[in-house]
């Protein structure tokens, strides 16, 4: 690495551990709020090391315009503390030492760890995707190796299980999209598929709009059915937990529901502001997703 880049990244490291240190924890589903602190500490461990990738991959910036290269080399400095973990090595971020600690105590695999950098490398590199099945892939990287870790963490990782967190993550994953269409647009990204686009005749312009049109509404109507139909493939995994794993995982499948939920209350109109999903309604979803697990 480059004596300017280098120079660059241990300042920018520095910021974004201090925005993951003063997070809220808004984002961190309340369910786990109420879990073991022997969990609830390996959890939050997760929570900020995802949250110290995105900001890595989002918030990074630099005085030149160079923003793309100065990313790629915070995300490797990242995945070089991954290594040294696994190695047997000191991670050189207090975000990651925290992380070593839950790698060790729930022998959590590298690989995911891994795919959730690579899926930030790819947001500063790809940001249209032409057919379903590449955003799919995105969200193998991006989303589902949450799921993984977190089965990890409560000594439950299966196959079976790994497979069905899967299906729930990637749904997560598309709700949370299908929310911030706008932000994203923004961002100069478009995670809705161009194959969609197409078959809805909506054009990028349609999705700066202020509010949206029909055909985006039944575009948007499209994707929220597709993502809750992974969310029901996916509820099983529920009834295969007991106690805390199952309240936690209950807790996701709460949470993408209601998001969905929310996104249809305003009628598909995810442009003309940002859908979150009611308190009541994350509560009730919950209560159901535990009783049921399906």
């Amino acid at each position: 690495m480059r004596t300017g880049v280098r120079e660059q990244v241990r300042p920018s490291v520095t910021r974004a551990e201090e925005v993951v240190a003063n997070a809220s924890g808004e984002n961190f589903p309340v369910a786990l709020r109420a879990l073991p602190q022997r969990y609830r500490r390996h959890l939050t461990n997760l929570y900020f090391f995802a949250r110290l990738t995105d900001d890595l991959g989002d918030e990074a910036r630099t005085s030149t315009d160079d923003v793309t290269t100065l990313r790629l080399a915070l995300l490797d400095e990242l995945a070089a503390d991954v290594t040294r973990i696994y190695e047997g090595g000191t991670p050189s971020s207090p975000v990651m030492q925290a992380m070593a600690e839950t790698v060790t105590h729930c022998q959590v695999p590298a690989q995911p760890l891994r795919d959730l950098i690579q899926a930030n490398r790819q947001d500063q590199q790809v940001t249209r995707y032409q057919t379903f099945k590449e955003l799919e892939q995105y969200c193998e990287l991006s989303a589902n190796p949450v799921g993984q870790v977190v089965l990890y963490i409560f000594g439950a990782a299966t196959p079976e299980r790994l497979a069905l967190s899967d299906r729930i993550c990637t749904a997560l994953q598309l709700a949370e999209h299908w929310q911030d269409v706008a932000e994203d647009l923004a961002h100069g990204r478009i995670y809705l598929p161009a194959e969609d686009l197409e078959r809805y005749a909506v054009t990028e312009q349609d999705l700066a709009e202020p509010k949206a049109t029909p055909n985006v509404t039944k575009l948007m109507r499209f994707e929220v059915d597709r993502a809750e139909r992974l969310l029901h493939e996916g509820a099983p995994l529920v009834g295969t937990l007991r106690g805390a794993a199952r309240l936690a995982v209950a807790g996701y499948l709460a949470g993408g529901r209601a998001a969905l939920a929310a996104i249809r209350k305003q009628r598909y109109d995810v442009l003309s502001r940002q859908s979150r999903p009611a308190k009541p309604r994350m509560a009730a979803e919950l209560a159901l997703a535990y009783a049921r697990g399906r």
